[in-house]
């Protein structure tokens, strides 16, 4: 079992930076996979970015390449996701998830079996 509580979301202007926070706990984290997602009113769950266990792989959408990087720190048992040069379309809530399918379907919601409860992103032009 793993419990997840993002934080860190908040309102920024079109080009600031936000860092999310995802505490996690539970004794299985520093072997699951983690996730970053997104959903935007009337879209659907979008994918943004995944790391590895040991945070030695990370991936992102093409979206978000460039701009959005994905962290673990397993010793206090938290992923972040650092957002920089940020835009109005990033508006969303976002969502981290532990990974229980295998690494190649980290981009796929349904692989992940749990999630934290969202954390409001809003970016104002």
């Amino acid at each position: 079992q793993v419990q997840l509580v993002e934080s860190g979301g908040g309102l920024v202007q079109a080009g600031g930076s936000l860092r999310l926070s995802c505490a996690a706990s539970g004794r299985t984290f520093n072997r699951q996979h983690m996730g970053w997602f997104r959903q935007a009113p009337g879209k659907e769950r979008e994918f943004v970015a995944a790391i590895t266990w040991s945070g030695g792989i990370t991936y992102n959408a093409d979206s978000v390449k460039g701009r959005f990087t994905i962290s673990r720190d397993n010793a206090k048992n938290t992923v972040y996701l650092q957002m920089n040069n940020l835009k109005p379309e990033h508006t969303a809530v976002y969502y981290c998830a532990a990974l229980t399918g295998d690494w190649s379907k980290r981009k796929r919601p349904y692989e992940y079996g749990y999630w934290g409860q969202g954390t409001q992103v809003t970016v104002s032009a």
